[in-house]
């Protein structure tokens, strides 16, 4: 009999690039405040860097000029605009991680229409990222 499974597909992914202001400050932030992790800055002064957790990776970019970042909602503040949607196993857990360590909730948790459990958090320049996982409807 013939193996039906299908063979694993290549993994994609994305990282979003985030234009901050401080690149050690915003570094520093999401590992002691969202739990990211990083290796190393590059460039000296430092310019860049690029914080993981479980998988999902966030570039971090100083430019010269500074004033340029431009989160989402800035273009749309009464609309629900996020600068990354992170798919999680536990958007329970993680939300009471994040108020625990007192970080900024832009959005509690609750059931979307769209079949998802999630939450807002805002980091330190302002950039919304959206913590979600499928619900049983989703």
């Amino acid at each position: 009999m013939a193996d039906s499974r299908v063979p694993d597909q290549p993994r994609w992914g994305i990282a979003p690039y985030f234009i901050v202001d401080d690149v050690v400050g915003t570094a520093n932030f999401y590992r002691d405040e969202l739990g990211f992790r990083y290796e190393r800055f590059w460039s000296d002064p430092p310019s860049f860097c690029m914080v993981s957790r479980n998988g999902v990776i966030i570039m971090l970019s100083q430019l010269e000029r500074s004033g340029l970042m431009r989160p989402n909602h800035s273009v749309d503040p009464e609309g629900d605009a996020w600068d990354a949607y992170v798919w999680v196993d536990d958007a329970d857990a993680l939300y009471r991680e994040f108020t625990a360590k007192g970080v900024t909730i832009a959005r509690p948790i609750c059931d979307q229409v769209y079949g998802c459990r999630d939450f807002d958090v805002e980091d330190c320049n302002g950039y919304r990222l959206c913590f979600g996982q499928p619900t049983d409807g989703g």
